[in-house]
């Protein structure tokens, strides 16, 4: 079996389906998005950010109070493996916090922000 020369190899540039709703596998079919179903995936709510030295970060102690960049009442970001997906607002359901979705990102803004 040959190996090909890598500097006279011709080389393109790769090309994928769209995997948005409605996408159709390369056979004509729907995507079966079941294959990706039990995929963890890491889900943070971020109520806001500060920056710190590691001066002022070593000296915090229980009590302390962290002034974070956005104002009270603002939005939660929802995050998924670091991708703004989504905006809400915190809420108690049976003694437990949750958070009620406000506002979705679409798919064209979290494909840009992914990059």
């Amino acid at each position: 079996m040959s190996v090909p020369d890598p500097k006279t190899a011709a080389v393109s540039r790769a090309q994928f389906n769209d995997l948005g709703p409605g996408a159709v596998t390369g056979g004509g079919g729907e995507m079966n998005l079941n294959l990706i179903l039990d995929v963890a995936v890491t889900l943070a709510l971020e109520v806001g950010r500060a920056r710190m030295p590691v001066r002022d970060l070593l000296q915090l102690a229980p009590g302390a109070i962290v002034e974070l960049d956005r104002l009270a009442g603002e939005p939660l970001d929802v995050l998924v493996n670091g991708v703004r997906v989504a905006r809400g607002e915190v809420v108690v359901v049976n003694d437990k916090f949750g958070i009620r979705l406000t506002d979705v990102v679409s798919a064209t803004m979290r494909m840009e922000h992914a990059r």
